[in-house]
């Protein structure tokens, strides 16, 4: 039995999925990064090292949207376009884990 369809992503300029594209990366590292769910330093090092040319990258990306003329970000698209790429999780990891009830 095969796994169900992803929604499809929205029509999204080159730019914006390379806007998402490069996001998401940033988020993914800055997961990796982050102090609050461990982990070694070394991986965090990696990661760190990573981002800067990841945010040049997602830099560059807005620079290209303003080139062309695509003065807005179109926030309910990208929106979509992050949940159909699971922006959702790979964000959640960025935060401060929630402490559960109880062991405060």
């Amino acid at each position: 039995m095969l796994p169900p369809e992803l929604p499809p992503l929205p029509a999204l300029t080159r730019a914006e999925g390379e806007l998402i594209d490069r996001y998401l990366e940033v988020v993914d590292l800055l997961g990796r990064i982050n102090p609050a769910r461990g982990g070694d330093t070394y991986r965090g090092l990696r990661a760190a090292q990573a981002l800067v040319g990841r945010a040049q990258e997602l830099r560059d990306a807005l620079v290209l949207m303003h080139q062309r003329g695509e003065s807005e970000v179109h926030g309910e698209t990208l929106t979509r376009a992050l949940r159909t790429l699971d922006g959702e999780r790979r964000a959640a990891r960025v935060g401060i884990p929630r402490v559960p009830t109880g062991q405060e």
